[in-house]
């Protein structure tokens, strides 16, 4: 039975780490055509050097970001990246911010705990460490603000697979700022003005997952539970858990805009190639987040979005544009 674990344990490794480098490379075509390769390539695109390297912005050697810091008078819009590999790999860095920073937008990209160092550090359950460190990572660059030249009302979220997860987690939960903390850095807010995120888990609902696409079977490890059919199986009892942090459980009216990429069309309730990329997840979110009226684009392999190329020039015009900044 441990050695089934074990194995079960060493495969999401080794799909974690596959996919890390998606996110990487598909940033870096973030302004290109919304219609993404059907295999994207796996290796890291080459981009300028970061401003400042490895700053911490918490006490666990993984808590630390790069920031890429655009030429300007007047303080900068934020694009905020949230690299993939299922919480369970993948790497900040090299991430090719030149598209942002030509736009006059800096650029961070965070390095967080990953689901053993968190059950390690007996966070409970294991995903509330990435997505905790995401929200303290932000949290420290709007503390940045005046130092580093930005603009904290206007920063805009993505990533790629659990990066893109994390991001729509950060769009959706409700401002984790405490005003009344003794530490300045909790006291800033969390929320984005926008994300733009690349073949995104949208649910961490086991059944819900398997309702739109039967062939799913990920997601488990976020709650210490490596075996999809353990994850399905003991959903009751951890039902608050997924409404704290599956994105489709916290979106409300208020919620910024959206813009979902993939790489395949969707095909609802049938079996996928990849179940845990599929645009079933990108379906199911537009139609929740229209029907409470958020703004939020869809794009996949044959459909292009009619307003935007891509997720990068979504998250340029809405940094960028008139009004732009978070009401």
């Amino acid at each position: 039975m441990k050695t089934r674990i074990v194995i079960r344990w060493l495969l999401i490794c080794a799909a974690a780490l596959a996919w890390s480098g998606v996110s990487a490379a598909t940033a870096a075509d973030a302004n290109k055509s919304a219609k993404p390769q059907a295999k994207p390539a796996a290796k890291p695109q080459s981009g300028p050097k970061p401003t400042l390297a490895d700053v911490s912005y918490g006490t666990h050697p993984k808590q630390v970001l790069d920031f890429y810091k655009a030429e300007s008078a007047a303080p900068t819009p934020v694009v905020f990246y949230i690299h993939g590999g299922g919480w369970m790999g993948g790497k900040k860095a090299p991430f090719n911010a030149s598209e942002y920073l030509k736009a006059g937008i800096s650029v961070v990209s965070i390095e967080y705990r990953f689901i053993p160092e968190a059950t390690t550090d007996k966070v409970v359950p294991p995903v509330k460490g990435p997505l905790t460190d995401a929200a303290r990572a932000l949290q420290f660059v709007r503390s940045k603000a005046k130092e580093w030249n930005i603009d904290k009302t206007r920063i805009g979220a993505t990533g790629g697979s659990a990066g893109a997860c994390s991001s729509l987690w950060l769009a959706f939960h409700d401002d984790m700022a405490d005003p009344k903390s003794s530490d300045p850095i909790a006291r800033e807010s969390t929320r984005l003005t926008c994300a733009g995120v690349y073949v995104a888990q949208t649910s961490l609902d086991p059944k819900q997952m398997k309702e739109w696409t039967p062939n799913s079977n990920y997601g488990g490890h976020a709650f210490g539970l490596p075996q999809f059919q353990k994850f399905l199986e003991g959903r009751d009892k951890i039902m608050p858990w997924i409404k704290e942090y599956s994105p489709y459980e916290l979106v409300t009216a208020d919620d910024p805009p959206i813009f979902l990429s993939y790489n395949a069309p969707p095909a609802l309730g049938q079996e996928q190639k990849d179940p845990t990329h599929t645009a079933n997840f990108g379906v199911k979110l537009q139609e929740k987040c229209r029907s409470v009226g958020v703004e939020c684009h869809l794009a996949y392999q044959g459909a292009k979005d009619p307003e935007y190329r891509g997720v990068g020039d979504f998250l340029i015009a809405k940094l960028k544009g008139k009004g732009a900044e978070k009401k």
